[in-house]
């Protein structure tokens, strides 16, 4: 993967924001953040990947903010960052392009290598920490949601130590008294 220069932002309501153009064509590119006039905002987990990666200059008021400072600030509107931020780094790292999910429980919409900006999002991905207790039925709706939509539907476990392990997860049907399941989670 070809290195990305350093990349020059001003924290905007808890947003990094970029204005250089060179810049925001070139993270565009990449799939990050989201263009508002004529700038491109990026979602927290994006700034603290960025961030994280060294390859983000973040300021306010002329003062750089670091990672843990800003995951500070952003933990204290979003429960779910540390979360969010860890399943991110690591589906960037095997080189795919990750947008914010759109509702249905998932966190993230990953499109297959070399097909962002070409095709829509292939896998909706909807991250729990482990130990972490889910409602079957909840599960099973938001699983039914994204099948419908035509996308696969993909759980990210974070492990103890910060590992992901990623399941992709099949319609699942109970049936009353019976004993056969015709079609099961797949872990």
């Amino acid at each position: 993967m070809e290195e990305t220069p350093l990349v020059i932002g001003e924290l905007v309501s808890n947003q990094g924001c970029i204005s250089d153009k060179n810049m925001i064509h070139e993270l565009d590119l990449k799939g990050f953040g989201e263009i508002e006039k004529e700038k491109l905002f990026l979602k927290s987990f994006e700034t603290l990947y960025l961030l994280y990666t060294k390859r983000l200059i973040l300021k306010k008021n002329k003062k750089q903010i670091d990672f843990d400072s800003f995951m500070s600030i952003c933990q204290n509107t979003d429960s779910e960052i540390l979360t969010k931020f860890l399943i991110y780094r690591d589906l960037r790292n095997r080189g795919y392009v990750v947008k914010d999910g759109f509702g249905f429980g998932s966190d993230f919409r990953v499109y297959e290598r070399g097909h962002f900006g070409e095709k829509g999002a292939k896998f909706l991905i909807f991250g729990l920490n482990e130990g972490q207790q889910e409602k079957m039925g909840t599960l099973q709706k938001k699983i039914e949601d994204i099948t419908q939509m035509g996308k696969e539907p993909i759980i990210a476990v974070i492990e103890r130590r910060g590992e992901v392990i990623y399941y992709k997860i099949n319609k699942m049907n109970f049936y009353e008294n019976k004993s056969r399941l015709e079609e099961s989670f797949q872990f």
